[in-house]
């Protein structure tokens, strides 16, 4: 697993979270974007990296996506525990 090479932003309050469960149930970043991709997102591996680095705002859509690939409510992901 690679360490992330940069500090995270403060351009979302989800991303952190994001990562952190997407992590935890052993889900690859590509295979998280391929998912995405087939859910209708259009998004690339830069822009991904970018958004859990909290370095880009979240859609709306994105984060209804994302919570149902890790199976998750959406509250979930601004768990605030694990952001601050």
């Amino acid at each position: 697993m690679k360490i992330r090479k940069k500090e995270y932003g403060e351009c979302n309050m989800v991303g952190k979270n994001i990562e952190r469960i997407r992590k935890e149930k052993g889900i690859k970043q590509k295979d998280f974007i391929s998912k995405m991709q087939t859910m209708g997102l259009d998004i690339n591996p830069t822009s991904y990296s970018k958004l859990e680095g909290q370095l880009r705002l979240a859609s709306d859509k994105e984060l209804f996506v994302a919570a149902k690939i890790l199976n998750v409510s959406i509250d979930s992901l601004f768990d605030t525990e694990n952001i601050f």
